[in-house]
């Protein structure tokens, strides 16, 4: 449904976690349109609960005086184990929450959220390099 591919880039992903995600009706209609970003946004344990942080879901253009704010912070729904787990993880030094993407299963919307480090310029250019000698082995298993 909506992927973030920049996370990927800027971030090594050490653990990955699915979890369910609160919205108003308007928020699911434009998702399941295709809209909506994640670039930028961030997991962050507040209190007792996680949220999601920073990510965009425009409004829905049908909506009515009812209609939802784009740049809300939205609950994940997980439980309180992982939470505590994703709270101790995300206070060590480097490392940090990112949504990887948002999807569909079984008629709900679910969002993976990753423990991350950042990488380095180095590291980027070499996952670049890798990229590319998988690419051409690809082209010439091919012929």
């Amino acid at each position: 449904m909506i992927d973030n591919r920049r996370a990927r880039h800027d971030y090594a992903v050490l653990e990955d976690l699915e979890c369910g995600i609160e919205l108003t009706g308007t928020e699911v209609k434009v998702l399941r349109h295709g809209e909506g970003s994640l670039a930028g946004a961030y997991g962050a344990v507040l209190g007792d609960e996680l949220y999601l942080v920073g990510m965009n879901i425009p409004v829905y253009e049908f909506g009515n005086r009812f209609n939802h704010k784009p740049l809300r912070n939205r609950r994940l729904l997980a439980h309180a184990k992982e939470i505590r787990e994703l709270k101790m993880k995300s206070e060590a030094k480097g490392l940090t929450l990112i949504p990887l993407d948002l999807h569909l299963a079984h008629g709900r919307i679910k969002v993976k959220l990753g423990i991350c480090r950042g990488k380095a310029l180095h590291d980027k250019r070499d996952s670049l390099k890798e990229k590319a000698i998988k690419r051409d082995l690809e082209r010439i298993r091919q012929f």
